[in-house]
């Protein structure tokens, strides 16, 4: 890695708490993402924007942010749009790839239409569907199948769903959470994940995990707070199908206009051995359960180095100088 001058930086905000379903997880990253700069000395200080409004990072001198918040209102293009307005460059990806990403729906439609394979899905909107449409859904898509709102992280209001009694009560507790809700094919197979860092022909992938969780439920729950979930790096994959894999999620990840950093869940077929992409995460765990942190630990990176180069990689969609142009 390039030798970095942590006091090129200046005053860092690292962005942490927020107001979305995710923001237990997100004090937990942030508080290891501000230790890990401050060890290495960087002027780092802690900013929840549930608390503080946003224009302090301005009258406050900071120079930086380090998006360390986690699904709406952080990893969803408004908190990157408030920091273009404001001319803070900052982790991660820029306001449109940031939109389209946190929105699994959308995600899949550019992901389709670029050729990338992932599972099939019925869209449904809140107080907009009727029973009789629900209960025919595995009828298209098989059975078991996945439910989850569109816009959650974490695995927060995700159902797998086993019978045809379950499919209603599933769809009505993801649409609370979310107007749309996702309705996807169930893929039987080795369940992987996919960190990659950097921007456009920059872009690379570390190495991937395969996750094995208790009875394959890789929940909220078995993701941050038990031990039981056993995480595979290096993952045991067949050499060729890493490498393919590494090469499809960088591919996909360009084509989404990612920056910095993201990581791409992934499903591999047990009969076909073919993968199929679930979704982008462009704001990812940073807690001591997180994955990007161990991939990157197992290409030789550490957390601290980890955490220093994606703030060196902070930008804005549009640097200052051209704004100043128009």
């Amino acid at each position: 890695m390039t030798a970095i001058d942590p006091k090129s930086f200046g005053k860092v905000a690292v962005l942490m708490g927020g107001k979305s379903a995710e923001r237990e997880v997100s004090l937990m990253s942030g508080a290891g993402v501000l230790k890990a700069l401050q060890s290495k000395g960087v002027d780092a200080h802690a900013f929840d924007p549930a608390e503080r409004d946003l224009i302090e990072l301005k009258r406050k001198n900071f120079k930086r942010c380090f998006i360390a918040l986690h699904g709406r209102f952080g990893e969803d293009g408004t908190v990157q749009g408030a920091l273009e307005l404001l001319g803070i460059p900052y982790t991660g990806s820029g306001v449109m790839a940031s939109a389209i990403s946190i929105d699994k729906t959308m995600t899949k439609r550019v992901w389709l239409a670029e050729g990338i394979p992932t599972p099939r899905y019925t869209l449904l909107k809140r107080g907009a569907y009727q029973r009789e449409e629900v209960v025919k859904i595995p009828d298209d898509l098989g059975m078991p199948l996945i439910v989850k709102p569109a816009r959650e992280g974490s695995s927060i209001g995700v159902a797998k769903v086993q019978g045809y009694s379950e499919v209603l009560a599933a769809v009505d507790a993801a649409a609370a959470l979310d107007t749309d809700v996702l309705c996807e094919q169930f893929i039987a197979g080795d369940e992987v994940t996919c960190p990659i860092l950097g921007t456009g022909d920059g872009a690379r992938a570390l190495p991937v995990i395969r996750i094995v969780a208790p009875e394959g439920n890789y929940d909220y729950q078995n993701k941050y707070f038990t031990d039981d979930t056993k995480y595979l790096v290096p993952c045991g994959l067949p050499e060729g199908e890493e490498a393919a894999i590494q090469d499809l999620v960088v591919n996909a990840y360009r084509v989404l206009g990612c920056r910095g950093w993201g990581r791409i869940d992934v499903m591999i077929d047990a009969a076909t051995r073919k993968p199929s992409l679930l979704e982008i995460n462009t704001s990812p765990g940073m807690t001591g359960h997180s994955l990007v942190p161990m991939s990157a630990r197992a290409a030789g990176i550490s957390y601290e180095d980890l955490c220093l180069q994606l703030l060196a990689d902070a930008a804005l969609d549009l640097p200052q100088q051209e704004v100043a142009k128009k």
